[in-house]
């Protein structure tokens, strides 16, 4: 069963043996496959379009958050790193995660009223939906 908040991108002993007596089969996934990406939940409200990102451990200052093209892009990245010195050893650690994850956008939103907030492990992004109720349509003309 998968929840909102992902694991550590490992995969537990537990979770192996269930999949490999699944009906799928184990060796028809690959191991690390999309165990990183943070869980999304979309919602289309009567007015706007909602995503909930949960990724937590971040801070707002590592997210960006991109329209471009007809895609929503978002991103993350962090690094962290500790270094502890005694009589006689050193001990140095230092880890870096990141992810993107992009959304086609439907024809019917406001490009320029996107807004995002992050609290509590979850990137919440808002997209205003135009209101008209139409789609554009642009006409492909054949060779």
């Amino acid at each position: 069963m998968k929840t909102l908040v992902k694991s550590n991108g490992f995969p537990s002993l537990r979770s192996m043996m269930e999949d490999f007596w699944s009906v799928e089969g184990f060796f028809s996934r690959p191991l690390f496959g999309n165990e990183l990406l943070p869980a999304v939940n979309i919602k289309s409200k009567k007015e706007h379009y909602e995503l909930e990102v949960a990724a937590p451990g971040f801070e707002k200052k590592d997210f960006n958050v991109t329209v471009e093209n007809g895609l929503l892009i978002i991103s993350a990245e962090r690094s962290s790193e500790s270094e502890e010195n005694a009589d006689d050893y050193t001990r140095r650690e230092f880890s870096t995660s990141s992810f993107s994850r992009s959304f086609n956008l439907p024809d019917d939103i406001s490009r320029d009223q996107v807004s995002a907030v992050y609290k509590d492990g979850l990137l919440q992004i808002s997209i205003k939906k135009s209101g008209d109720g139409k789609k554009s349509l642009k006409q492909i003309e054949i060779a």
